[in-house]
């Protein structure tokens, strides 16, 4: 090369944009030698770089904590936020939900949406928050101009100071990295390659943008006409699956049968109940309820109603051929099973006793609730069996009278005949006939019943007594 062109170049070198001065170390220790000394020096715009993460680097060139973690904080902040107000707006002023008197601004509710964009708007503030802080994207480098700089991914370290920095004076750098003793100290100028892109990329990106819009006419246009030839089918085998009816052949199985035999208990078998049991309604009335209807008003049609003829038909109640018997057997267990039940579900207004003053019943009392209704005593002989059938109580407390709601959803049809059960045991429990009770026993209650009725009866002429005895003390009149 001769003189002239040397000169030329290194003219050309000078001309060119300076980015600042780097230097080369072989060893981690050395590096870090040279940034606490180009710390102190006061620079400022420096970075280091090496093929591994170094602990203490950054302590070592004075780099300041970033700011990165307060982005995706506000981030995080900016989402619970904003997930609490759009789920206050939306279900509390905008679209209030009425479910069942739940609040309307139901934190726990709120709070895996809240999670949700709290994680999002914190991760976009930290991704993009980063991009931003290091200036990113960058599609050139002036670091890759030295092509030593590519060793830095292999076995050495660089160290740059920036020329933005205030104090940057390229001598001075220069001459602090060889006492730090840095090797191969060079000048980071701009690259110069050329910025224009190659005609060739243009022409292979318009076509590209041309040849993938052929697909999208190719649909519009097949949406819009009829083809006299068949449809192309890209997926044959699913078209076109080898797919057999329940009684055709098939030669996958040993038994030559398409359709496969039913695993055992899968469909169940002995568990329909009848319309009987789970209705309290006889057979006959709830298959043909007309011709029931009419027989029952047959059956009881008496002689009186011939004679005067003019008596109101009763109503479709009145003639119901209700169940008069429990159909499942009264034995210990189901009393138990009922008592549990209506302890449950009934007591809290009919009371524990069926006495029709329940929890409900005396807290609506005690409020004066204009509204409430008492609920029915269990004891008035208008519920007795004879007149009310177990048919007709257990329609009751499956689908409820008057403001009783039905429970035919929360308790099952063999639980509901358990509360029958007991409701009856609870009203012979007041009213039971002395044949009810073993023959053994009767003499004691005869005994205890006398002896009940004699000291009431002592107790009575007492008090009459005494109030003779207070009548006669008492001044008379002047």
């Amino acid at each position: 090369m001769s003189a002239s062109e040397t000169a030329t170049e290194t003219v050309s070198e000078s001309e060119k944009k300076i980015h600042g001065v780097t230097a080369e170390f072989t060893s981690v220790d050395t590096l870090l030698a040279a940034c606490r000394r180009v710390r102190d020096a006061g620079y400022t715009k420096t970075d280091a770089f090496a093929p591994f993460a170094v602990h203490g680097i950054d302590k070592a060139l004075g780099i300041k904590p970033t700011v990165l973690p307060w982005i995706a904080l506000i981030g995080g902040v900016t989402g619970v936020t904003v997930a609490l107000c759009m789920q206050i707006w939306m279900n509390a002023i905008d679209y209030p939900y009425i479910i069942s008197g739940k609040p309307f601004i139901s934190l726990p509710a709120f709070i895996p949406v809240a999670f949700e964009l709290t994680i999002l708007l914190a991760s976009f503030g930290a991704f993009f928050g980063m991009w931003a802080l290091n200036g990113l994207p960058r599609f050139s480098n002036p670091m890759f101009t030295n092509p030593r700089f590519d060793r830095v991914t292999d076995d050495t370290f660089f160290l740059f100071v920036d020329s933005k920095d205030e104090r940057f004076d390229q001598a001075g750098v220069e001459r602090l990295f060889a006492d730090c003793g840095g090797e191969h100290i060079d000048t980071v100028v701009e690259d110069d390659s050329p910025t224009k892109v190659p005609s060739f990329l243009i022409v292979a990106w318009l076509v590209s943008v041309a040849l993938s819009i052929i697909p999208l006419l190719i649909v519009a246009k097949m949406r819009v006409t009829n083809s006299s030839s068949p449809r192309f089918h890209i997926f044959f085998d699913m078209d076109f699956s080898p797919a057999r009816d329940a009684q055709q052949t098939t030669s996958i199985f040993a038994d030559n049968r398409a359709a496969r035999p039913d695993i055992p208990g899968t469909v169940a078998r002995g568990q329909v109940q009848d319309l009987s049991f789970t209705t309290g309604i006889e057979k006959l009335s709830s298959n043909a309820p007309k011709p029931s209807e009419h027989l029952v008003a047959f059956m009881q049609e008496s002689d009186d109603s011939k004679t005067t003829g003019g008596a109101a038909q009763k109503s479709v109640m009145d003639t119901t051929v209700w169940l008069d018997k429990n159909p499942r057997k009264v034995d210990a267990s189901l009393l138990e099973r009922g008592q549990q039940q209506f302890g449950i579900y009934c007591s809290v207004c009919h009371g524990m006793n069926g006495g029709g003053n329940g929890l409900v019943n005396q807290r609506a009392q005690k409020l004066s609730q204009s509204t409430w209704i008492q609920p029915s005593s269990l004891h008035q002989e208008t519920l007795y069996s004879d007149k009310y059938p177990d048919g007709k109580l257990f329609s009751t407390i499956t689908n409820g009278i008057r403001k009783m709601p039905g429970y035919a959803g929360q308790i099952k049809a063999k639980d509901r005949w358990a509360i029958v059960a007991y409701v009856r045991a609870l009203q012979q429990s007041q009213n039971a006939s002395i044949d009810l009770v073993p023959q053994a026993k009767r003499a004691s209650l005869e005994k205890e019943k006398a002896g009940v009725e004699k000291r009431l009866k002592e107790e009575a002429e007492e008090a009459q007594k005494k109030a003779g005895e207070s009548k006669k003390d008492s001044p008379k009149p002047a």
